[in-house]
């Protein structure tokens, strides 16, 4: 099963690619097919890669550099390590792309190749956020800044396949972040969400806060991407605050020092838990192919992590699942909603 990895993606492109792409190789005795420019990359592979794993380079001449504009960018280069690797998808060659380069850009290369799964009409980035008692699929994350209540249920459907494939969670509960617990709390979008979720079949269990994402209040956490952003960027920022803060103290003070030597295992596992390079990226749900998105300054570590989780997905036979799922789910939606309007009319 190979998973293309863009070796153009992130700030420090190709050093961290070629380095993940031998350490995933080794790890999950899978081919790696690093996209790019094979002038800039075959001599660094040829040293690293000394055990002759299998990676194997694809030439893509073009480079989407962060600062561009992505349709642009996409369009005047048509060559791109982006648009290359999906095509590599596209045709069967490999069953999964790995990217840290620019959002933007590998949102329009992946709608532009492999075009979204029938019904969808935007797709998502999900994360999976650590709460009490497990994990919780947050979606949207920032794919759509600007949505309609619509494009919230649709992701509330996405995300509820995911947590079934992915978290094993047989029916999992639908929350819409929103400012209070009420139905009527929140902004419009909120507000106008509420009533498609309430009516979709979905296992909805209403509204629920920030404070209530963290408590595990909900296995799948609909929002728009300009919200669900600032929620990840903040939640990020405040455990690195936390920890920070934490080392501080327990090396200010002898004791505090020996106490801190004592708590280290445990402080060190929950750091793990914590640390965005332990996930390394996020997928990018609706689709017709499984698209990872990570961060331009993700290391090496990072990217072997967003390997893994692209392969983690191949085994969960994810995409054949959202395929068969999601025209099925939305039909159900459909369905509902239909006989709530009739029953309003009568």
């Amino acid at each position: 099963m190979p998973i293309v990895l863009d070796a153009m993606g992130s700030d420090n492109y190709p050093d961290p690619e070629i380095q993940a792409a031998v350490q995933a190789s080794q790890m999950l005795h899978e081919e790696i097919i690093l996209v790019g420019k094979e002038s800039l990359i075959a001599g660094k592979l040829a040293e690293l890669n000394t055990g002759h794993h299998p990676v194997r380079i694809v030439d893509a001449p073009d480079v989407l550099e962060m600062g561009e504009k992505p349709v642009d960018a996409a369009r005047k280069k048509p060559r791109n390590s982006m648009a290359v690797g999906l095509e590599l998808v596209k045709n069967g060659e490999a069953q999964a792309f790995v990217t840290a380069g620019n959002t933007g850009g590998a949102m329009f290369n992946a709608y532009r190749t492999l075009r979204f799964l029938d019904g969808v009409q935007r797709p998502a980035m999900c994360a999976l956020f650590p709460v009490k008692g497990g994990k919780a699929v947050i979606t949207d994350i920032g794919a759509n800044a600007d949505c309609r209540p619509e494009f919230l249920l649709q992701f509330a459907v996405l995300g509820s396949i995911y947590a079934q494939k992915m978290l094993n969670i047989p029916n999992p509960r639908i929350g819409l972040l929103a400012n209070g617990e009420e139905a009527g709390k929140g902004n419009q979008l909120v507000r106008d969400t509420y009533p498609l979720l309430a009516q979709s079949g979905l296992n909805f269990i209403g509204n629920v806060e920030g404070k209530e994402v963290f408590n595990g209040a909900a296995d799948v956490v609909v929002t728009d991407g300009f919200t669900g952003n600032v929620l990840l960027k903040s939640s990020e920022a405040v455990a690195k605050f936390l920890f920070d803060m934490i080392k501080e103290q327990l090396t200010s003070t002898p004791i505090a020092t020996l106490v801190g030597a004592m708590a280290k295992p445990f402080l060190k596992n929950i750091r793990k838990i914590m640390d965005p390079a332990d996930v390394g990226a996020v997928p990018l749900l609706g689709v017709n192919g499984l698209v990872m998105i990570g961060h331009g300054r993700s290391d090496a570590r990072a990217l072997v992590s967003a390997i893994r989780g692209a392969h983690a997905m191949i085994q969960a036979n994810l995409l054949t699942a959202m395929q068969s799922a999601i025209q099925e789910r939305l039909a159900q939606v459909d369905t509902v909603m239909a006989s709530k309007a009739q029953e309003t009319t009568l």
